[in-house]
Parts: C-alpha cells; sequence; structure tokens
C-alpha cells in the first residue's frame, strides 16, 4: 500500500543522515541554515562527523542512524547530507516494517537512489529525489530553482515540468501515465539480480548520471534493457547525464545514440532533457507518485503529491 508522508510545518524537526559517504560538515551546516530560515529545527546526531574509509561510517552505524531517525516520533523529515557509496550496501539490513510504520519524508538522490525506490518498493513509502544538504543546498552558488524545489516538502505541491524550464527532446513519441521510479542509472543497474531490483511495470522510469564514460551507461543501459526494463515501463525520462562523455577512446558512439540502441527499441514513449539529478538547477521528484508524460506537448505532468497535508 502507498503511504506518503506528512507535510513539513514551521517547529518541525528534521534529522540529517550520511547512509552514503561522508559529507563536507561545512556546506552541510549551511544547507541546514536553509531549513533553519524556515522555522524548521535540525538535528544532525553523528552524521557529519563519521568515517570510515569512503563511508560515512561503518554500516552498523549508518544502518542505526536511519533506524533511530524512523523510530524517532520527534523527526519529521529525513534528509540525506550527501550521496557518494555505500547505500547498497546495508539496503538489506534495514526493518522495512519500521520503516512502513512511521512513515516520514526521505530525500536524497545520487547513490540514494537504491534507498528511494528500496523504501517505495519494500515499505510502500514516497520518497523524495531531490538536493542535499551538502551537495546542492549548502553550495555557495546554488540556484534559487533548486531551493524552490523543496517547497514539494512544505505542502502537497502538483506542477508540470515543460520547455519553460529546460529544452525537452523526444526519442520516441507518446503519452503514458504511471508512478515515477528510479534516479541514477549506476544504482539501478547494481541492483538487477537481487531482491531490490527496480520495478518498472507500468511505471515511469527516471535515469540520471555523472561523471560516467558513455561506454559505461552503453553496459549499464544494455542491462536494463536486456532485464527487460524498457519493455516493462510505461515511458522513459531521461535527465541530467553530467559529464558523460568519452574519456580516453578517439572513437566513440554519442550518447544519444547509446539512449536510441537501448531504449528507443521497446517503442515506449520517451523524453530527454530534465534537469533531475546532478544539475544546478536539480529539481526534486517524489517516488512513487503518478505523473503523466506527453511528448506531443513535451511535458511531464506531476499529478499527485509527494506529501499530505
Amino acid at each position: 500500500m502507498k503511504v506518503k508522508p506528512a507535510a513539513l510545518q514551521a517547529g518541525d524537526t528534521i534529522g540529517i543522515v550520511a547512509p552514503a559517504s561522508w559529507p563536507n560538515a561545512e556546506k552541510g551546516l549551511r544547507g541546514a541554515k536553509w531549513f533553519e530560515q524556515r522555522g524548521i529545527r535540525v538535528e544532525f546526531g553523528t552524521s557529519l562527523t563519521r568515517q570510515h574509509g569512503y563511508l560515512g561510517g561503518t554500516d552498523q552505524e549508518r544502518v542505526d542512524e536511519l533506524h533511530q531517525m524512523f523510530a524517532n516520533p520527534a523527526i519529521k523529515g529525513i534528509f540525506c547530507a550527501c550521496g557518494g557509496y555505500g547505500t547498497g550496501r546495508i539496503a538489506a539490513m534495514l526493518n522495512y516494517d519500521l520503516i512502513r510504520q512511521n512513515p516520514k519524508i526521505f530525500w536524497g538522490y545520487s547513490d540514494i537512489t537504491f534507498l528511494l525506490n528500496a523504501f517505495y518498493q519494500k515499505a510502500g513509502l514516497v520518497t523524495f529525489h531531490g538536493p542535499m544538504l551538502s551537495s546542492d543546498i549548502g553550495q555557495d552558488d546554488v540556484h534559487p530553482l533548486t531551493l524552490d524545489t523543496l517547497e514539494q516538502a512544505f505542502a502537497p505541491i502538483k506542477f508540470t515540468y515543460t520547455e519553460d524550464i529546460s529544452p525537452l527532446r523526444t526519442l520516441v513519441e507518446g503519452e503514458a501515465t504511471g508512478e515515477i521510479v528510479g534516479g541514477n542509472l549506476s544504482l539501478l543497474s547494481s541492483g538487477i539480480g537481487t531482491e531490490f531490483e527496480i520495478d518498472t511495470k507500468g511505471k515511469l522510469l527516471l535515469i540520471e548520471e555523472v561523471d560516467e564514460d558513455i561506454y559505461r551507461v552503453d553496459r549499464m543501459l544494455n542491462q536494463l534493457k536486456m532485464a527487460g526494463k524498457f519493455d516493462d515501463a510505461a515511458g522513459v525520462l531521461l535527465a541530467d547525464f553530467k559529464n558523460c562523455e568519452a574519456g580516453k577512446r578517439s572513437q566513440t558512439l554519442s550518447l544519444e545514440q547509446v539512449f536510441i540502441d537501448h531504449i528507443q527499441p521497446a517503442g515506449k514513449p520517451v523524453l530527454s532533457g530534465f534537469l533531475i539529478g546532478h544539475c544546478s538547477p536539480n529539481f526534486a521528484i517524489p517516488i512513487g507518485a503518478q505523473g503523466t508524460m506527453n511528448t506531443y506537448k513535451k511535458s511531464l505532468l506531476l499529478e499527485e503529491s509527494g506529501v499530505r497535508a
């Protein structure tokens, strides 16, 4: 059963977690100021100080942090400080009954993709693929539209993404409606063959990526294709692929050619160019909320919000 968390209100407390890599503490604190200016109390715990190699603490520390945040009735929302790497290591250790019984806003992207979709598929919790404290909100040059998209945590907002925001390109014509799932391509592909494999049946599959050579994007899209994810999907939303370029190879396919080779044959509607992911601005999208994509109008209509009033 789908469950939406309650919207934030002035006076509420949010918890900041680092379930993947360790964040930049200075930027994390700066990002917290935006929430404090909105009348939100911010609880960090040890999320800004833990470090275990490239991880933001041991696996057990990061699991305990998430469990404590969900179990604490004073915490109304959980926001990730940054991504990096590590959520796939802890997904099987989490208590999804606890998460289901204590629905609250859970917000992040990049490596957090693994948890966004796991929480939705295993606990029914609608989550948010959106900007994080250290990675986005605490940056000196944070885009105003990135901050505006955080308003989705404060009210049941529905909106339409059109070319007024960014140019959108049609790869396959059509219209499709379904729940939005997905996120970072690397995380989606790494879940194939596990209990956390992304379910795209009848859904709008969102994909973004960063800093991957085109041949690696090719490989991961091919894996999703062979697993039937594009055939199952109602439609595909291609978001930002920041710095996904040819590396040392002088001969390469273009990114668009790779999209055409792997996604187009399924014949499902495909729109590309959404400013969602490792980009500025970075628009938030609720994972599990119903949306309609229309290539003729070049739009994505978010038909339901990610929170309840």
